[in-house]
């Protein structure tokens, strides 16, 4: 074959991700189960089409006409005649010039188009939208917009979600399908390092390093490799560790491990045939700790974009019309020939590639399963009886110690006017835990059996909790929030990485621009669609980014309200030099936005440093308004008038009292009024005074209406270690401009938390605390974020690690309820959890004779649906199968706070609340049962007639019982009471289990009483095939729907995306 025709087969097999073979994880995984089929088809189906395009002009092709002449010459020497004179030598000459064909030279000429096509937008393992207009020039689509705003991967989703390979496997012997000899390295007990865009800190670098003995074992026919990834006491670089743990496994003296040591010690061959100088061993030890620096993306419409590529590519680096105006019509047949070939083939091409590219987005915009889901419960809101398990568990009081220091509580005896508290002791009392109202139990500390008991006591569950914590990519877990919270948050806020390249930000913020403007852009969208009408979207970013980030959100936002400056809570160093390339920055900004136009927002107050103090003045005025009498402190004028309405009296009224109750001990009320006027909250008082004079606070005289230079107030935190904290006044002033009590705020660059913190902080006299979804994909999700929540709601004040003082009764009243832990399945789990399977039915169909041959259904199959057919059924990609046991679903997903992976049961019924929008008022604890059955024993019936099966007296509960029960009920948010039934089938799939399972679900559902409710649910859900729509009354109108079918629906929605 041609030197053309290999170049462009090596670059086909990068594209179609063939190209290291021995490489067995995540995508490569999977095309490696398809390698030898898919080559086949490359080099065998594929590319001889090429060749077969060209059979037409065999009669005219070059090399044989010149090998005619010369022997028609060679004949004319022969019979001493002169050649040129005679006929045949003239005819082939003639048609020499006009007609002959270089064959060899068009199919190589096809080649190389479709190489530098294909090379052209591929680079470092993505597709890049790179329009060659003429050499260094490129076209971008326009649509006749005023302005265009457009970068490199506009089109493209960023999916940067590991630095590292966190499961790294290859084969010593590829080719060998029985025994490949895998070899697996794999992450055990590892601290979480970098992940995402989530960056280590300066001095904790974290290195690969093996494992403590035994580091190698053999498990299920493979060589499994432990490493741990932590930080290196010594400091040495990874290619010196590399060298120890080669010569450590290569040194290994264990007759089992022999041919696994003598193998990894061969030299290794690379794809182009040539021997490295490394072992196998080294070459992937390196590959697997090199870090991974490319940005990761995938093409949103790859396909489409490559088919009208296509057609550019050809007008303007093929058709050339000068040379078809001059040619001749053979010459011009040959020319469309061999444009039609170069389409045909890059067609098929692109087809494959949109395929592979296609599947990877259907798997990124996948909703995630939920793979854990607890909750943070403050004591005073649990019912005392589950006190006794609470004083008992061990891990929850050793967590109270860590986080609030109880063991410092002493217990003091009964005063004169306070009686007396207990003190720590092990293990806990019940009277402790009263008296401690606002420690916060975390259900992961106890088993499944009583989160469920705990939660089976609370009514109107989603009412209760206040806040949401996913931990996630920020993407992933925006997608899960769009049924449910759509069009419900009032204020968002995000503190994004702000891309300066320098390595002081605990988040990976080297991208190039076009990739941090694509990380935006997909996750601001997705949370606009979250945002009320008359919400407020506020992003707070440096310099770096600025102009392109306000250019991005002028894209997607109807009105920008402001654009705010901060003061940056970072020093300058640039004391120590004697000259400066530029000023320092001591700025940030926050942009505001609004989805729609036209809204309005309050007014926010400044207190100036200059102020005369406040003063009382009186509250009734001369002005004769018989509307403005009313009755207050027992008085009302007979003549004039109270200064304000009456609800404005009395709620100025009530803040005075509060004041006085909660604040009067530690600050005055100028004090007080400046800090909550510092959060944007504007406070009204009154009071009567001693001689009975009704008065109102006149505020000091020294404060103006903020505009958008926020110097005033500190941007920083410094409650947490976490690098660029912010500080809570900052938060409650955007959180107080756009929200009243109860609203949701929202922060997908959760980071410590504070967001969270000054949702729930904002006093009573501001509204109330707001609701928080808080989005953290990092190990500051495990390390700051939860903990600092923990302790915010134990205590309003810390010092030093202790809390300064504990809530007022107040205090404990309004802090969080319930706070809602999430954790979902990533990217990386989903591609994990793909497995390939092919029926035999399937085959056979793919071998018949009727599939062959181009444009045959085997082709099709290859280049269209291969894998999306074959991956169905995945644990990641919905196993309906698995739903026969909704508590025993498996995913093997990454542990949080490690980069080591495990299998877990997957939360199905938090994962459907989630995709239904459901609103959940109750979760009754599971209910199992047993059961009898008979056969029908008519003796109506002819003895050869079937008989049905029948219960045999009624179900009866039973703790060890085979069917299991757990019902949910709430609200969708188009308004319908849901019923959710789920339950285990033990009949699975066989035919009379199926009907014995059905007979129990449909006397379990009669002894709920549900067939009589008609009125109470809408909409009922229910796992596997059943029989409850028979259990309708004829004026009933609840409908029944499988849970399986839902499920599957709506995981893989992708509209809007």
């Amino acid at each position: 074959m041609s030197q053309k025709y290999e170049k462009l087969k090596t670059l086909l097999k990068e594209l179609f991700q063939l190209d290291q073979p021995d490489l067995d994880f995540g995508l490569y995984r999977i095309m490696h189960a398809k390698d030898a089929e898919v080559t086949h088809f490359l080099e065998q189906e594929l590319l001889p089409q090429v060749k077969a395009a060209f059979a037409q002009y065999r009669t005219a092709d070059r090399a044989e006409i010149e090998k005619q002449l010369e022997k028609a010459i060679e004949q004319a020497h022969a019979l001493g005649a002169d050649p040129e004179t005679l006929p045949k030598v003239k005819e082939l000459r003639a048609k020499l010039a006009s007609e002959a064909v270089d064959i060899e030279a068009l199919e190589a000429e096809v080649y190389d188009h479709l190489y530098s096509f294909f090379r052209r937008y591929y680079s470092e393992g993505d597709f890049l939208s790179k329009r060659v207009y003429k050499p260094g020039v490129y076209a971008i689509p326009y649509e006749g917009e005023e302005v265009k705003l457009h970068w490199a991967n506009a089109d493209q989703y960023y999916i940067k979600t590991s630095e590292y390979f966190r499961d790294y496997a290859f084969r010593l012997r590829p080719e060998d399908e029985k025994n490949p000899m895998r070899v697996h390295f794999r992450l055990v007990d590892a601290a979480e390092g970098e992940h995402g865009n989530v960056k280590e800190q300066t001095g904790k670098e974290r290195r690969f390093k093996l494992a403590p003995e035994p580091f190698a074992a053999i498990e299920d026919g493979e060589l499994v490799i432990r490493f741990t990834y932590e930080p290196d006491p010594e400091k040495r670089k990874q290619k010196d560790l590399n060298a120890e743990a080669e010569a450590a496994i290569l040194g290994l003296d264990d007759p089992v491990l022999a041919d696994w040591i003598q193998a990894l010690g061969a030299k290794h061959v690379r794809s182009d045939g040539t021997v490295s100088e490394n072992t196998r061993l080294r070459v992937h030890l390196d590959r697997y700790t090199a870090r991974n620096t490319f940005d990761y993306f995938i093409h949103k419409d790859l396909g489409g974009f490559l088919r009208r590529e296509l057609d550019f590519y050809i007008k303007n680096e093929v058709m050339h019309l000068d040379d078809v105006e001059n040619e001749t019509a053979p010459r011009v047949e040959q020319f469309l020939s061999k444009i039609k070939v170069i389409r045909r083939i890059a067609h098929k091409i692109i087809d494959f590639l949109a395929q592979l590219e296609d599947f990877q987005k259907k798997l990124w915009l996948k909703k995630k399963f939920v793979v854990e889901t607890s909750y943070c419960i403050r004591l005073g809101v649990i019912p005392e009886e589950f006190y006794p398990e609470i004083a008992a568990n061990d891990a929850q009081r050793e967590e109270w110690v860590r986080l609030c220091a109880i063991d410092e509580i002493k217990a003091t005896e009964d005063g004169l006017f306070e009686p007396g508290q207990p003190g720590y002791s092990v293990p806990l009392t019940v009277e402790f835990l009263k008296a401690h109202p606002t420690l916060v139990v975390d259900t992961r500390h106890f088993d499944t059996g009583f989160t469920a008991r705990l939660l089976h006591s609370m009514e109107d569950l989603d009412a209760l909790i206040d806040g949401v914590l996913y931990h996630s990519d920020a993407f992933q877990a925006l997608l899960l929030l769009q049924t449910r919270f759509r069009a419900m948050v009032k204020c968002v806020y995000i503190d994004p990485p702000f891309n300066t390249g320098k390595d002081d930000f605990p988040y990976k913020d080297n991208y190039q621009h076009s990739s941090w403007m694509s990380m935006m852009s997909d996750r601001a969208e997705l949370a606009r669609e979250l945002m009320a009408d008359d919400g407020l979207f506020s992003v707070q970013i440096g310099d770096e980014e600025s102009a392109r980030l306000r250019a991005l959100l002028d894209d997607l936002f109807a009105e920008r309200k402001n654009t705010c400056v901060v003061r940056r809570g970072v020093k300058s160093v640039q004391a120590q030099f004697s000259d400066i390339e530029r000023l320092a920055g001591g700025h940030d900004v926050i942009h505001c936005y609004c989805k729609r136009s036209g809204v309005r927002l309050r007014h926010l107050r400044q207190a100036l440093d200059d102020e005369r103090p406040g003063k009382w003045d009186t509250f009734w005025r001369g002005t004769d308004r018989p509307t403005m009498r009313y009755e207050l402190f027992g008085q009302r004028p007979e003549t004039g008038q109270w200064r304000w309405e009456e609800k404005r009296a009395k709620r100025a009224v009530a803040n005075y009292e509060y004041f006085l109750a909660n604040e009067a001990l530690r600050k005055t009320l100028d004090e007080w009024y400046a800090e909550n006027l510092q959060c944007g909250i504007d406070l009204d008082f009154v009071r009567m005074n001693e001689q009975g004079v009704v008065q109102y606070y006149v505020p000091p005289q020294g404060f103006r209406l903020v505009s958008d230079n926020w110097l005033d107030i500190p941007a920083s935190g410094s409650i947490t270690d976490f690098a660029h904290e912010k500080s809570v006044a900052l938060l409650q002033r955007l959180i107080s401009w756009s929200t009243e009590a109860g609203d949701y705020v929202l922060d997908y660059f959760a980071g410590s938390g504070s967001t969270g913190q000054a949702a729930f902080a904002m006093s009573e006299t501001a509204g109330g605390p707001r609701k928080f979804l808080l989005v953290e994909m990092s190990i500051y999700f495990d390390e700051l974020l939860l903990p600092r929540l923990k302790k915010a709601i134990y205590a309003p004040e810390w010092k030093d690690g202790k809390p300064k003082r504990l809530v007022t009764a107040e205090e404990a009243e309004r802090s969080p309820r319930i706070m809602k832990v999430i954790r979902l399945e990533s990217y990386e789990d989903t591609l994990n959890n793909l497995e390939l399977r092919r029926t035999e039915a399937q085959q056979s169909l793919l071998d018949s004779p009727q599939a062959q041959g181009p444009e045959g259904f085997k082709e099709q199959y290859m280049l269209r649906y291969m894998l999306d057919v074959e991956t169905r059924g995945s644990q990641s990609l919905l196993n309906i199968a698995a739903f026969m046991d909704p508590t025993a679903y498996k995913l093997k997903v990454k542990r949080p706070g490690s980069d080591e992976t495990r299998e877990v049961n997957v939360d199905l019924l938090e994962t459907f609340n989630w995709l239904i929008g459901l609103r959940v008022e109750h979760i009754a604890a599971p209910r199992t049962f047993n059961a009898s059955f008979r056969r029908d024993d008519d003796p109506d019936l002819p003895k050869d007639a079937p008989r049905r099966l029948l219960l045999d007296g009624r179900i009866k509960e039973d703790p060890e019982g085979p069917w299991w029960f757990r019902t949910v009920t709430g609200t969708t948010l188009d308004g319908r009471r849901t019923l959710i039934i789920w339950r285990k089938r033990p009949g699975g799939e066989d035919p009379e289990g199926i009907e014995r399972d059905n007979l129990v679900l449909d006397e379990w559902f009669r002894k709920q009483g549900y067939s009589s409710k008609d009125s109470e649910f809408d909409l009922i859900y229910v796992n596997g095939d059943n029989n409850l729509e028979n259990l309708k009354a004829p004026d009933d109108t609840w409908k029944v729907r499988l849970i399986e079918e839902d499920f599957f629906r709506l995981m893989f929605e992708m509209e809007g995306v």
